[in-house]
């Protein structure tokens, strides 16, 4: 698959976040989307993300922007980061790597000196349109929101 650019038709996703409620790209037309893809539930990097996300999620909102994270992690595993963190956005499950895959964040990454596949720490900021609007591949977990917004 070819590597998502700016101006492109964000791929469609859907899925059922930690909350039970159903989630689709079709229904966030209208909307800035924050689209943000993250390796791990309960990392240091993971954790420093969403919780820059959750304490500027109001102003997040009133700039007119809807978030939502991704991650291969399952439902129970959602579930319990967010209630841990009291994350106001939902998160969704990705175990067998659709939504992941569909916009090409799984690859080789290295830890300690190891190579392994796993989920390329990225997030697509999605248009009213449905366009990509940004991509950021060098996300800065404790200032990400101001990244977004800048």
């Amino acid at each position: 698959m070819a590597t998502l650019q700016v101006g492109d038709i964000a791929p469609k996703f859907e899925g059922t976040d930690q909350n039970g409620n159903f989630i689709n790209l079709d229904s966030l037309i209208g909307n800035k989307v924050v689209l943000y893809f993250y390796p791990k539930d309960d990392t240091p990097g993971c954790t420093a993300e969403a919780c820059d996300l959750r304490d500027n999620y109001d102003h997040l909102m009133a700039q007119g922007y809807k978030v939502i994270g991704v991650s291969p992690d399952d439902l129970k595993s959602h579930k319990k980061f967010a209630e841990k963190f009291d994350l106001p956005f939902p998160l969704l499950p990705d175990p067998d790597k659709h939504i992941i895959q569909s916009y090409g964040v799984w690859g080789p990454k290295k830890f300690l000196g190891k190579s392994y596949d796993g989920v390329l720490r990225t997030t697509f900021v999605i248009a009213e349109d449905g366009t990509i609007k940004e991509i950021f591949t060098k996300v800065d977990t404790k200032n990400h929101t101001k990244q977004i917004l800048s």
